[in-house]
């Protein structure tokens, strides 16, 4: 195993770099993201395994980025009842304006 934290690696994606910012950045990464990269050693072109991965982090401290889900949008609206509440609520003016430049965006 690979323990020095100063030798060149090939992060597939991102480069040439040193072996300890290769596993600070996967640690930074979506999990499904980290599991999908790849480690080459420079040296040999030899791919680092995952678990080989993991250890390093640990035995340096980093710890892996939390698994953040992205939050549900708050309403569960359809786009169709979206622009019907916008067309209620524009005044009749804007309306016109708006037709008559879909009309000319429709034409050419």
């Amino acid at each position: 195993m690979t323990s020095d934290p100063e030798e060149s690696v090939r992060l597939q994606g991102y480069g040439e770099m040193t072996l300890r910012t290769a596993v600070e950045t996967l640690m930074r990464l979506a999990p499904r993201e980290r599991w999908e990269a790849a480690v080459f050693r420079v040296r040999d072109d030899v791919r680092l395994a995952q678990s080989e991965i993991a250890e390093l982090a640990s035995s340096w401290g980093i710890e892996p980025a939390p698994n953040v889900r992205s939050p549900r949008p708050a309403s569960e609206q359809h786009w169709p009842d979206i622009v019907r509440g916008m067309v209620r609520e524009a005044p009749l003016p804007s309306l016109m304006v708006a037709f008559l430049v879909g009309v000319l965006v429709a034409r050419r």
